[in-house]
């Protein structure tokens, strides 16, 4: 092919081709297909003296100056159901990482007597179960340090991040053979997620969920973050675990708000994806929350949850596709969140996703993509599970707030996702000021002319199971 040279320049004498140190490597169509996927270790296209055109460019570069790289990281962890985790007869806390594996998997062997792990627990969790946690590895001849930390939405900063460090530091973890155990609610294994992923470029995190949020929801995805300048989830990582162990029996010890606050994580997807799971929480949400979800509904709906979740979450772990059904309750979420934990009026995560819910369910109740009986079926929902729906922070100018930077993270498109029926959900780039105005005077109207206080949130406005106003 000839240059095109235009007119004025002055031609260039082409370059003499640059040759490889040594005739080119030939590699089966296996090789080819390996190198392909990213996975090079295995195609003989490493360690190899003098150049040989196996990278994923071939030898263009030396010609072009030019050079592409392509590669592919697998993601492949584990999410199991375990009963009696601290039980030293049961050996599923101590499994570690098999050896020489990229990237790296879970073991089914567990570590042997003499051998370390860092643990990193939430401080009230410790309180809790602390004892038998040291009783555990003690049995089993495991060295332990455990770090027990304040693991709160007030504090989700770095400086734990740099707590975590310090102590990884002083124990001399060995990222290769001593994965990092995680165990506590989503801030925790947030947190200790983010260090994994910081330390070393990459470490080896197992997390153990001990609230129902954490359980079906934070611990079951690869993202990870703090907080930063009173925004939430401002800085942060995608680091896949390398395994999660769910025991039920952990809910046990939980506050009614908390069950509370996990269920409403499980009501998001029961609205817009899973209507059996919707009928699930209808029928048995006063059960579900006296027994901590210990009985063989919480099973059922626990695990059409996580479900749910990871069939949303698998094909779009980097959130390429922004229009996400998991999205449905955080749009202005964020803000509220926020806005109350400055207020010093803490809202749980699930308390502040419920107030989002009940605030796009009326705007989808007003556009008449759904009718009066199925919005009063969600609203009755969040009540029997004592989830508010108004906050003394939240107003039209703060959820116009978090509209704006919802839209911002989501590449100028408000991709909203509202309920069309129940189980299902459109999303939507056309929310209005008018809109956000109405639909809050009438929840706001609604909340108040009916509120209570409950043992458990009493600062909380929540309203009772009744149709919000129509707008």
């Amino acid at each position: 092919m000839k240059r095109r040279i235009s007119s004025g320049s002055r031609p260039h004498k082409p370059r003499a081709a640059l040759q490889l140190d040594r005739a080119p490597v030939t590699a089966s169509p296996a090789d080819v297909h390996e190198v392909a996927a990213g996975n090079p270790f295995q195609s003989g296209a490493v360690n190899r003296n003098g150049l040989n055109g196996l990278s994923q460019c071939g030898t263009v570069g030396l010609s072009t100056g030019t050079f592409h790289v392509s590669a592919v990281q697998p993601i492949n962890y584990v999410i199991e159901e375990v009963e009696g985790l601290l039980d030293p007869e049961n050996k599923t806390l101590l499994r570690g990482v098999v050896p020489d594996s990229f990237p790296s998997r879970l073991s089914l062997d567990p570590c042997q007597p003499g051998e370390r792990r860092l643990v990193v627990i939430d401080d009230n969790v410790y309180r809790i179960y602390g004892a038998q946690l040291r009783e555990y590895f003690n049995v089993n001849g495991v060295e332990a340090t455990i770090v027990p930390l304040p693991t709160m939405e007030a504090n989700k900063s770095f400086d734990l991040v740099y707590e975590i460090a310090r102590q990884a530091e002083a124990f001399k973890l060995n990222r290769r053979k001593e994965p990092i155990i995680a165990i506590g609610g989503g801030v925790c294994l947030d947190v200790a997620g983010l260090f994994s992923n910081l330390y070393r470029r990459n470490t080896p995190v197992i997390k153990v969920p001990t609230t129902l949020m954490a359980a079906i929801d934070a611990s079951i995805g690869i993202k990870t973050a703090v907080n930063f300048e009173n925004r939430k989830n401002k800085l942060g990582t995608y680091c896949p675990p390398l395994g999660v162990f769910i025991d039920r029996t952990f809910l046990r010890t939980l506050d009614q708000r908390n069950i509370s606050n996990g269920a409403a994580e499980m009501l998001k997807m029961a609205c817009v994806k899973d209507a059996p799971l919707f009928h699930l929480l209808e029928q048995n949400a006063d059960q579900l929350r006296a027994t901590s979800f210990q009985d063989k509904v919480a099973s059922v709906a626990m695990r059409r949850s996580i479900q749910g979740m990871l069939e949303e979450l698998e094909p779009n772990l980097w959130e390429h596709i922004l229009c996400r059904l998991v999205d449905f309750g955080h749009t202005f979420s964020p803000e509220i969140e926020m806005a109350a934990l400055a207020h010093g009026d803490e809202l749980l995560h699930g308390e502040a996703v419920n107030i989002d819910m009940a605030l796009t369910t009326q705007i989808s109740y007003a556009r008449g993509l759904i009718t009066a009986e199925e919005q009063a079926r969600v609203i009755g929902i969040m009540q029997r599970f004592r989830l508010p729906m108004w906050h003394p922070v939240c107003s039209p100018d703060l959820f116009l707030k978090g509209l704006k930077d919802t839209t911002k993270a989501r590449d100028g498109l408000q991709r909203v996702p509202l309920m069309s029926g129940i189980g299902c959900a459109v999303f939507v780039n056309d929310i209005s000021p008018a809109e956000i105005y109405s639909a809050a005077a009438a929840l706001q109207t609604f909340a108040m002319q009916r509120s209570h206080c409950f043992a458990e949130n009493s600062s909380i406005v929540a309203a009772s199971a009744k149709l919000a106003v129509p707008v």
